[in-house]
C-alpha cells in the first residue's frame, strides 16, 4: 500500500553555511565598520550580538536572506525579543524542527477533514499517510502544502 511520511527537518549543514555567509557579509558591510557585531551558531540556536537594537534588525534581515538563498524556509525560525543591556544588544533565534504532538494532531485532522481516501497516523515526530492510490497521496501532499501550518513540511519515504 503506497505511503509517505510528513516531517519537518532542517539541513543543519546549510544553516551553518548561511550563518557563515552572513558573518562574512557583516564584516564587509560599510555600515558595520568599527562596530562589534557577530553571529554565533550553536546547536539549534543562532545568537545575534550588536551594539544597538537597530543593528540587530539589520543582522536578522541578513540572516533571513542567507537562509532563503540556501533554500531553508524561514518559517522554521522562532525569533525571541532582543535583550538590551548596557553596551550590548543580544537576540536569540531558535531553529525549530520536528513535529510536536499538537502539530501532528493538526495535520491528521486536516487530512481527515479533507475526505480524501487516505489515512493519517502519528509516529513520533512524523505523520505517516497511507492510501490505496498514488493520486490520493499526491492530493494529500497538495492539501498539506496549502494548509496553514507554522512549520515547513517535507515529504519523504514515499513508497509505492
Amino acid at each position: 500500500m503506497p505511503s509517505f511520511d510528513v516531517v519537518s527537518e532542517l539541513d543543519m549543514h546549510e544553516v551553518t553555511n548561511a550563518v557563515d555567509q552572513a558573518s562574512r557579509e557583516l564584516q564587509s558591510r560599510y555600515d558595520f565598520k568599527g562596530v562589534s557585531a557577530s553571529f554565533e551558531h550553536s546547536g539549534d540556536k543562532v545568537q545575534l550580538e550588536a551594539e544597538v537594537d537597530f543593528q540587530l534588525q539589520q543582522m536578522l534581515e541578513m540572516l533571513k536572506a542567507k537562509l532563503t538563498g540556501r533554500k531553508i524556509d524561514i518559517k522554521c525560525l522562532e525569533i525571541k525579543d532582543p535583550e538590551l543591556g548596557g553596551v550590548k544588544a543580544r537576540q536569540e533565534v531558535i531553529l525549530r524542527q520536528g513535529l510536536d504532538q499538537a502539530l501532528c494532531k493538526k495535520i491528521t485532522k486536516t487530512v481527515k477533514e479533507s475526505k480524501l481516501k487516505v489515512q493519517a497516523q502519528i509516529q513520533g515526530e512524523k505523520v505517516r499517510i497511507t492510501g490505496k492510490k498514488r493520486d490520493d497521496l499526491q492530493q494529500a501532499m497538495a492539501l498539506l502544502r496549502e494548509a496553514d501550518i507554522e512549520l515547513p513540511l517535507q515529504f519523504n519515504n514515499f513508497r509505492d
